[in-house]
C-alpha cells in the first residue's frame, strides 16, 4: 500500500510539473506556430509585432509578478503539418507554458489533441471558426470575435441596404471553407441567398477565371472569404472585367496589404473589424497602443493587425496577473473563468466556466480616400 501511495504521489507530482513547465522564478515562456511567410506572412508578422510591443513594455516595468514574458514564434508557412511539428517542438523541447496567438483554423484543430494530452494552454488563436467554439475546451481561450459574428454582421448590412445579388468568393482550403460555412448560415438566417459561390485553389489560383465567373453572375456585392494577397489579387482581376461590385471582407483581411496592393482601388472596400478603430483615441487601449508605438518608433505607422496582437497580449497579461504569483495551468484557468467581463474600453471579452469565447465585438468599416478605415 505504501508503494502504491508513493507511486501515485510521484505520478501526481510529474503531472503538476508538466502542467507548469515554462514558468520559472524569472520567466514565463510562451510561443506559437504562425504564418510568417507566404501571402499571409506580413499580416501575421504584424500580430507578433503588436504582441511584442506590449510584452516589452510589461517586461520593462518588472514583468508579471516579477517574471518576464518570453515569446517565441516559429514559421509554418500556413502548412498544417509544419504547424504540428512546430508546436510539438515548442511544447516538448522549448517547454513553453502556453501556446499563444497561433494562426489558422485547420492548424488549431490539428494541434489541439497534443495540447490536451500535455495539458498545455492555448490562448488567442487567430481563427474565428465556430467548430472551435461550440464545445468548451478547458485549455483553449479565444480573444477575437468569431467568424459567425462577422458573417452575420456583413450579410445583415447588405440586407438592410437593399442589396439582393450577393456572391461569395473563397479560397478552397479549410480556412476558406470555414468562412463559407459561416456565410451560408448567415445567408439562411438573414434570408439573403447567394447568386454564386466562386472558389480558387490558393496554391494555384486562377484569378482571371474566378473574375470571369464573377462577372457572369452579375453580383451587386461580393463577400470575400480569404485574406492576404489572395484577397487583393481577386479584386484586381474583377476590376479588369465589366463587373463592378462592392467588396466586403472579414477582419482577417489586412488593410496594410490592401492599400499596398490596390492603392486607389482600395477605396470603398468594406471590412468587418473585431477591434476598436485606431482613430478613436478615447478608447483607453487604443491610446495606450499609440503611445507605446510612438515611444518605440516616432515614425512607425499604426497597424490594425499590430493593434490586434497588442490587445491579445494585454488580455493575456491580465489573465497572468489574476492567476497570482503561484502561476500554474490550473490557476490560470480558474482566474480566467472567474473573470466575467474584462473591459478595455469598448473592447470587452467575457469568460466563464461555460464559455471561453472571449469577445463578440464586430463593426463594419469602409476604406476611405486616404486608405484609412472609417467606421
Amino acid at each position: 500500500m505504501l508503494r502504491i501511495a508513493l507511486l501515485a504521489a510521484a505520478l501526481f507530482a510529474g503531472a503538476a510539473q508538466a502542467a507548469d513547465r515554462g514558468v520559472t522564478p524569472t520567466e514565463i515562456r510562451i510561443g506559437g506556430s504562425a504564418v510568417l511567410s507566404g501571402p499571409l506572412g506580413a499580416q501575421t508578422a504584424d500580430y507578433g509585432a503588436g504582441s511584442r510591443l506590449y510584452f516589452d513594455a510589461v517586461n520593462a516595468g518588472g514583468g508579471v509578478h516579477g517574471r518576464k514574458v518570453s515569446y517565441t514564434t516559429l514559421d509554418d508557412g500556413f502548412d498544417v503539418k509544419r504547424a504540428v511539428e512546430n508546436t510539438r517542438k515548442l511544447v516538448e523541447e522549448d517547454g513553453v507554458f502556453m501556446v499563444y496567438n497561433n494562426t489558422g483554423t485547420a492548424h488549431t484543430a490539428a494541434i489541439l489533441p497534443m495540447l490536451q494530452e500535455s495539458r498545455t494552454l492555448l490562448f488567442g488563436p487567430v481563427t474565428g471558426a465556430s467548430a472551435l467554439r461550440e464545445k468548451l475546451n478547458p485549455y483553449m481561450f479565444h480573444v477575437r470575435a468569431g467568424y459567425a459574428n462577422e458573417a452575420r454582421r456583413i450579410v445583415s448590412q447588405l440586407r438592410q441596404t437593399g442589396i439582393t445579388r450577393v456572391a461569395v468568393f473563397y479560397q478552397d482550403d479549410p480556412f476558406g471553407k470555414a468562412l463559407l460555412a459561416e456565410l451560408k448560415a448567415a445567408s439562411q438566417a438573414e434570408k439573403v441567398p447567394f447568386v454564386a459561390e466562386i472558389k480558387v485553389d490558393p496554391k494555384q489560383a486562377d484569378f482571371a477565371a474566378a473574375a470571369a465567373e464573377t462577372a457572369k453572375a452579375r453580383p451587386q456585392a461580393v463577400i470575400l472569404g480569404t485574406a492576404g494577397t489572395t484577397f487583393t489579387s481577386y479584386i484586381k482581376a474583377v476590376l479588369q472585367t465589366p463587373s463592378k461590385p462592392g467588396f466586403y471582407g472579414f477582419s482577417v483581411a489586412s488593410l496594410d496589404v490592401i492599400n499596398r496592393e490596390l492603392k486607389a482601388d482600395a477605396r470603398g472596400i468594406v471590412l468587418a473589424q473585431i477591434m476598436p478603430s485606431l482613430r478613436n483615441t478615447t478608447v483607453p487601449v487604443v491610446a495606450e497602443y499609440l503611445k507605446l508605438l510612438r515611444e518605440r518608433s516616432p515614425e512607425a505607422v499604426p497597424s490594425a493587425s499590430q493593434f490586434e496582437g497588442f490587445v491579445h497580449a494585454k488580455l493575456l497579461v491580465e489573465g497572468l496577473k489574476r492567476a497570482g504569483k503561484n502561476l500554474t495551468t490550473d490557476s490560470f484557468i480558474k482566474a480566467m473563468e472567474s473573470a466575467g467581463e474584462i473591459s478595455f474600453g469598448r473592447f470587452v471579452a467575457k469568460y466563464s466556466p461555460q464559455s471561453h469565447n472571449g469577445s463578440s465585438y464586430v463593426e463594419l468599416a469602409i476604406v476611405d480616400n486616404a486608405g484609412q478605415l472609417r467606421y
